[in-house]
């Protein structure tokens, strides 16, 4: 017989009694009729900081895109293995979403590992340290700062990360051009796991705001 962990079922029971049974008719239509997500995040993989819960959404609302420090890699199409461009040419170019939103967030790991350049690799690949090296740059100037304290550089990182991510969206033939259309939109967003503040990034200054919740 199958087995999960205690927690894993006891939580799929939860969620088959009550939100199921709430939804069911909408499940049953993304089902026959297909997602249609008007916005996709690019989140970090960490546990506390899941997209559908911040945002409070619903199946079918959002297409999530979650990997180490939320980070987006540059366009190259050299034949190698890209997870992260393989689910923004989906999200992109077959549901056709209308924004894509990077959301980074405080106390990240993958931040942390790139600013402490003395720590060990936690396996021969180093696959951390190699996706890590995208913002190499960044970490490098930040950590040269010695006005900032340690959160003060972990902040600065999460937040100048988003932008690098941003930047690198552009370098995608099917975001830039649809960007010059009008049709696609580009968002930075940060969010601080201990307060719950959700901080977005102003696309004129490049500041990161908290907007009016009312």
């Amino acid at each position: 017989m199958p087995h999960l962990p205690e927690h894993l079922l006891a939580g799929y029971r939860s969620f088959i009694n009550g939100r199921y049974v709430a939804e069911s008719g909408h499940y049953k239509s993304l089902a026959r009729e297909g997602q249609a997500p008007e916005t996709m995040i690019v989140a970090c993989c960490d546990s506390r900081a899941a997209p559908e819960v911040i945002f409070n959404a619903g199946p079918g609302e959002l297409f999530v895109l979650r990997n180490v420090a939320n980070l987006v890699p540059p366009y190259a199409p050299d034949g190698e293995y890209h997870s992260t461009s393989a689910a923004l040419e989906f999200a992109v170019q077959s549901l056709k979403v209308k924004n894509i939103v990077v959301m980074g967030h405080g106390r990240c790991g993958g931040i942390r590992s790139a600013l402490d350049t003395t720590s060990a690799p936690l396996s021969p690949g180093d696959f951390i340290g190699k996706w890590m090296s995208l913002i190499a740059p960044a970490a490098e100037a930040v950590s040269a700062s010695t006005m900032m304290t340690t959160t003060e550089r972990q902040t600065a990182l999460e937040r100048i990360s988003i932008r690098y991510s941003i930047a690198n969206l552009r370098t995608f033939p099917c975001v830039s051009i649809l960007e010059g259309k009008g049709r696609i939109a580009l968002h930075g967003a940060w969010f601080d796991i201990s307060t719950g503040e959700l901080w977005v990034m102003n696309k004129e200054t490049g500041d990161f705001e908290k907007p009016d919740i009312g």
